[in-house]
């Protein structure tokens, strides 16, 4: 099954004197399904989850589905570099209500590709909803090769990935292997349209947060057929997406949203507020998009 396609937004975790605002993260989810999005993602890398203890990831999931009432899909992150963890939250997360998990590489371990297709293996066979592997080396240090993904893709729980290598000849390499009702999502907001050109249903997206509109549009008007307004589309964004990654992800986007009050500038360390040139460019790219005056 195909959980979503379109615009999935890798959505912020608020936060507010060191705990979860489920003030501003009611706000966002309102605002991002009015919007138009086509998908929630919930305690993924943008989401901080590596920082939320398992209550705070549980509970902001279970949030986020309450809050979403089935408008949308709610996918949540699960991944670990220990196997045991990332079946006991898979767990948790298909209890309190996710449509779908999201699964990142696992990080620091450095497995081997064996031990990788192992590690999906058993955390599928756990659960009783789909998964969406998560590929995105830059931060993990492991990547799924093709032939990898092929194995996987034949679990029936394993229904698509997220693809962040940024290497296009290994993306064309995936399509090239998977059957067609493996959904392939662009994790790069600045190659969705590439994406989309090799088979591609959509992306989980970092700039989705502060523009949900646009980027579910871009995508629609591609599957649509309108080929030349979704490039259009891209070209247009390239700015504002490079600013979004002038710092490591998330703290550009926060502070974006900061700047258009629909939260407070907070995180938890080790990620801090934006140096101050960061600042200016990510306000100067807002500014020329239109999202602030």
């Amino acid at each position: 099954m195909t959980l979503f396609k379109g615009a999935g937004v890798a959505l912020v975790t608020p936060f507010s004197e060191g705990h979860v605002d489920y003030g501003s993260l009611a706000g966002l989810l309102d605002w991002q399904v009015s919007s138009g999005i086509d998908a929630i993602v919930s305690c993924g890398t943008t989401g901080e989850a590596s920082t939320l203890n398992d209550e705070e990831h549980i509970n902001t999931v279970k949030f986020t589905v309450d809050a979403v009432k089935k408008k949308v899909p709610v996918i949540a992150g699960a991944g670990s570099n220990d196997t045991g963890h990332a079946v006991f939250m898979a767990q948790e997360l298909e209890k309190v209500g996710a449509d779908g998990l999201l699964i990142v590489t696992p990080y620091y371990n450095k497995c081997t590709q064996r031990g990788l297709i192992k590690h999906y293996e058993k955390i599928a066979d756990s659960v009783n909803i789909p998964i969406i592997l998560y590929s995105v080396a830059g931060r993990t240090g492991v990547n799924i090769s093709p032939s990898s993904v092929a194995a996987l893709s034949r679990h029936p729980n394993i229904v698509g990935i997220k693809e962040a290598s940024g290497n296009m000849s290994q993306v064309v390499e995936i399509a090239r292997y998977v059957s067609d009702d493996f959904a392939l999502y662009s994790g790069n907001d600045d190659m969705i349209v590439p994406l989309l050109s090799v088979g591609s249903v959509g992306a989980i997206s970092t700039v989705a947060n502060i523009i949900p509109s646009d980027t579910s549009s871009m995508i629609h008007k591609y599957l649509r057929g309108d080929v030349k307004g979704s490039m259009e589309m891209q070209l247009a964004m390239k700015h504002l997406i490079d600013a979004m990654f002038v710092e490591v992800n998330p703290i550009p986007v926060k502070a974006a949203l900061s700047m258009m009050d629909k939260i407070k500038s907070e995180y938890r360390l080790p990620l801090c507020e934006p140096e101050n040139l960061s600042l200016y460019e990510i306000m100067s790219q807002m500014k020329d998009y239109g999202l602030i005056k």
